[in-house]
């Protein structure tokens, strides 16, 4: 009965272990497009972006608040105000849930991502407000009528062109998992 037990408990240990070195593996890189080539592509100057077969690009289709409906799952970039309140900047819609959590976004206090569930949207007195669910709590978020607000949509290589920012996750090898472009700003 024992070694049944730490068999199961190195079964387990291992599986954590494996995970954990697969996560550690990805790298998240964020900024704007500065070069292109055949291979790939640099961010910012310094950071070699490597394309492969399975690279996934996700372009931001422009869409209305009032397309939104609950159930749907949604990533929020928000400012966090001196009274605690949440207010949107960004809202991009996903056809399925990634990665749900709520958190600093990029390691700043005054700025959140809550990658959640809606299950609420109200009329605001500064516009609608979302309550978004995620496993171990619930936010309720502010959108104004200024928010960017888009759903991720199949891209291609041709929208990798210097100027775009971009957000993506790549593997130990610098080759890209998920691209996130945007078009180039004017």
């Amino acid at each position: 009965m024992a070694s049944g037990r730490r068999s199961s408990f190195l079964f387990a240990a291992l599986v954590l272990a494996l995970a954990s070195t697969a996560l550690q593996a990805q790298t998240r890189v964020r900024g704007m497009i500065t070069a292109v080539d055949a291979k790939g592509f640099t961010v910012d100057g310094k950071t070699q972006v490597l394309l492969g077969d399975k690279s996934e690009i996700v372009f931001p289709r422009p869409i209305a608040l009032s397309d939104i409906r609950p159930g749907e799952f949604l990533a929020i970039s928000s400012m966090k105000r001196a009274d605690g309140t949440l207010t949107a900047y960004e809202v991009r819609r996903f056809p399925k849930p990634l990665n749900p959590r709520h958190g600093p976004l990029d390691g700043r206090d005054d700025q959140t991502m809550t990658n959640a569930t809606v299950t609420a949207i109200v009329q605001a007195a500064a516009g609608r407000e979302l309550t978004m669910t995620y496993d171990g709590g619930s936010q309720k978020i502010g959108v104004p009528a200024s928010a960017s607000i888009s759903t991720q949509v199949p891209g291609n290589r041709t929208h990798l062109v210097a100027g775009a920012p971009v957000n993506l996750t790549m593997d130990k090898d610098r080759v890209a998992i998920r691209i996130q472009v945007s078009p180039p700003k004017p």
